[in-house]
This record gives C-alpha cells, sequence and structure tokens, in this order.
C-alpha cells in the first residue's frame, strides 16, 4: 500500500513563476548557481543553494549557510513570492522535451513507506550527502525540492490525468533556458484526489527514480520529528514528503558515460589487446559512434571511435547486476585493466550524463583533460524496477533522467 496524501502547497505567483523555479540543487555548482541567479531575487537558488548569498570562501556545510537559506525562505514567504493554498491538493506537473510530454502527480509520499521499502531504492547514498540535506530540511522545516519517483502505470490515473489536461488550463506554462517546457495544474476537485489517493493504495510499492539523498534525508528527518514528539499521532506533516510520482510507461533513462584520466600505465596497443579478452574491438572511425544494443559499448581513444562487443560468456543475464553494461565495463576495463576500484572516490574517473551528447567526450579527451571514453547503452526502466523489487543496488552513476524536475513550483513545509 503506497501513501499518497494531498497537501496545502506554496507556491510561487504565475507572474514570477519562471524566474523563481530553478534547476536541483544538485545539478550546479556553487559558482554556476551565482551566475544563474545573478540579479534574479525571486530564484529559488537563493533557499535550496544559499551559499551564492555569502562570500565566495564559506565553507558550503557551515551553519550560517543552512540559517541562510531559513533566512531566504522566510523572505519569500514574507514577500508572498511563496504563497499557501488555502486547501489540501494534488498537482499535476508535466515536462516536455522533444517534443515529449511526461505527465507526474505531485502529492506527499509516506515516511514509514520509505523505512518500511514500500518506496524502493536502487541507489545507495553517501551519509555526507544525506547529512547536508537533513540540515537543510531541519532549518527551513521543508521540502523545497520534490524527489522524482516512479510507479507502475495505472489506466485510471492516466484517464484521470487526461481529463484534467484536457479541459482546465495549467495555471504554469512556460519554457525554461534549457528549453524544457515545464506545465502545472492544481486538482481541486475532492472527488478527484481522493479516488487517486485510493489508486495509489493499491500499488505494492513506489520507486525512487532521482533524487535518493534528498529522499533518505526527507524520511529521516520526518523519523527525528516522529521519534521526538511525545504527542505524536500519525497525522502531523512531517510525517510526509514531496514527491512527483511520474507512470513508468512515460519516462525514459538516458545514458551515463565514463571519461578516464589515463591508461593505467599501458600503451594504446597494449590497452587495446587487453581488452580483446572481453570484447570484441571493432575501429569505427573519426565520426562519433553511438552503441545501438545492450552489451555493447562505444570507446573514443586518440581521435578514434571503437565499437566493444562483449564477448557471450563474459557476463550473466540472469543476474540483475551482472547484466547491465555499467558492470561488465567495471568488471572487465575499469577494475581489472585501469585499476578503478571505487568509482565513487577515485580522480581517475569522471561521470558524464547523456543529455550533453558523445561530443562533450570526445571535447575532454581532444583536449587532453581525459586519454578515453566510454558511451554505454541506457539502462531500461524495466531493469531499474526489476532491480528495486529484488533488493539489489545499482552500481554508481548507472541512471540518467532528462528533463530534471524543476524547484519551486510547489513546496511543502512539515507543520
Amino acid at each position: 500500500m503506497a501513501i499518497l496524501k494531498a497537501f496545502k502547497g506554496w507556491r510561487p505567483a504565475v507572474e514570477i513563476v519562471k524566474e523563481l523555479a530553478s534547476r536541483p540543487y544538485d545539478v550546479l555548482d556553487s559558482d554556476e548557481a551565482r551566475i544563474e541567479a545573478a540579479g534574479n531575487a525571486h530564484s529559488l537558488l537563493h533557499v535550496i543553494k544559499p551559499e551564492i548569498d555569502l562570500p565566495a570562501n564559506v565553507d558550503h556545510y557551515a551553519p550560517e549557510v543552512y540559517f541562510k537559506a531559513k533566512e531566504n525562505f522566510e523572505l519569500f514567504k514574507k514577500n508572498q513570492w511563496l504563497v499557501q493554498d488555502t486547501d489540501d491538493m494534488l498537482y499535476i506537473y508535466a515536462q516536455t522535451m522533444n517534443g515529449k510530454t511526461q505527465y507526474g502527480i505531485v502529492g506527499c509520499a509516506g515516511v514509514e513507506d520509505y523505512l518500511n521499502n514500500v518506496i524502493k531504492k536502487h541507489e545507495l547514498t553517501r551519509p555526507d550527502k544525506e547529512e547536508d540535506r537533513m540540515k537543510h530540511v531541519r532549518i527551513t522545516n521543508a521540502n523545497m525540492e520534490p524527489v522524482f519517483f516512479t510507479y507502475p502505470a495505472n489506466k485510471e490515473i492516466d484517464q484521470l490525468v487526461e481529463m484534467i489536461v484536457k479541459f482546465e488550463s495549467p495555471v504554469y506554462d512556460f519554457t525554461a533556458d534549457d528549453g524544457f517546457g515545464h506545465h502545472f495544474w492544481v486538482i481541486k476537485n475532492k472527488g478527484t484526489i481522493a479516488r487517486i489517493i485510493e489508486l495509489f493504495a493499491a500499488m505494492p510499492a513506489t520507486y525512487v527514480a532521482d533524487g535518493h539523498h534528498r529522499t533518505a534525508a526527507a524520511a529521516l528527518v520526518g523519523n527525528e520529528k516522529k521519534n521526538a514528539n511525545p504527542n505524536h499521532t500519525g497525522e502531523e506533516e512531517y510525517n510526509y514528503f514531496l514527491a512527483v510520482h511520474f507512470p513508468d510507461n512515460q519516462l525514459t533513462i538516458i545514458d551515463y558515460n565514463r571519461l578516464v584520466k589515463d591508461l593505467n600505465g599501458l600503451t594504446s596497443d597494449e590497452f587495446l589487446h587487453q581488452l580483446e579478452n572481453g570484447f570484441v574491438v571493432e575501429k569505427m572511425g573519426h565520426e562519433i559512434y553511438k552503441p545501438g544494443r545492450l552489451h555493447e559499448f562505444s570507446m573514443y581513444l586518440e581521435g578514434e571511435w571503437y565499437a566493444l562487443t562483449a564477448r557471450e560468456g563474459t557476463y550473466d543475464d540472469n543476474d540483475p547486476i551482472g547484466v547491465l553494461d555499467v558492470t561488465i565495463l567495471t568488471n572487465q576495463v575499469l577494475a581489472p585493466i585501469l585499476g578503478i576500484e571505487d568509482l565513487r572516490r577515485s580522480k581517475r574517473i569522471d561521470f558524464v550524463g547523456g543529455i550533453r551528447g558523445l561530443g562533450e567526450l570526445k571535447r575532454r579527451v581532444d583536449s587532453g583533460e581525459m586519454k578515453l571514453a566510454f558511451a554505454l547503452y541506457p539502462v531500461s526502466m524495466d531493469q531499474l524496477i526489476h532491480i528495486a523489487d529484488t533488493g539489489n543496488i545499482m552500481p554508481p552513476k548507472t541512471t540518467w533522467f532528462e528533463p530534471k524536475l524543476r524547484s519551486g513550483l510547489v513546496v511543502h513545509t512539515l507543520d
């Protein structure tokens, strides 16, 4: 039984929504955020990356950074840049990229669902990143940014969403500077809200697609508040956190690629020769080559693109983790040949989301910054859900979702 809860969201005025809605905190660094928010007092970056309003040398995890977030959030409310709805609502948040639109239900997920694994995960989280977001939630007393969930597509939910979108105008409808469209509806009909909540209650599970650290932080702070409240009833707002739920058949995972700084002391010929133990290696020329199927990789080295096809018998299609191309690449190339054992901490490897295109891989190798690049065929939604259902964990940097959710279209406070 999956919890979905209506709530009184804090939302921006239509006139400033495009200025206020920002990219998520974790897709741009502080310098990029300063540039993006320059001259725009309405940008939510002042709340989710508050270090941009402090000296450039400030420790991003210093107490004054989190208190600046609270101060700025209070300013947003005082200035009525964010105004709270008077009734509990659900919302629809749709995103358009490359002519395709995906429709998500915005509501609150349950802390208990996270703790009891009704909300299923597919990635490990890092305690330091969890604690950073936990401090932000504690001090602002809010979920400033939604997490990105998916659920098994449901025909009746699709029909309810379709009817609202068809007959009601969105309250927000804009195209961001990156070209992605964002469209937002308020579901006010109490019968529709009740039915959507009922349909979610019949689902055995929902799934974290993107935002594992924000999800963990929101749930753990909610649990802290529960344990600190001797009069806890289970109805308090801190028992829930902000999420956008998309049906699984509308989402597309794009590739998440790798760049490596050196060949671990090997010459190019020695490296290519060692690759042949696990792969059929074909030189493809100077034009960018993109892998076209599972277990095929493309590699860029010294101005040439190669196709690498994993040899049968070097992977296990019956192992939900072993079948992943990220696992094959790590087990057959990155660890044994290139000596990169810890993908989370090694300084010799970097990761590039496929939204930047394979030209970004070529550019960084040609510049001399990196020695070689690997492009991977993307993971499927079926694989992600199967891994989560079986209690497995994907290797680091496996999935990349686009478009990213804009922060600030609606905020959830914990009281």
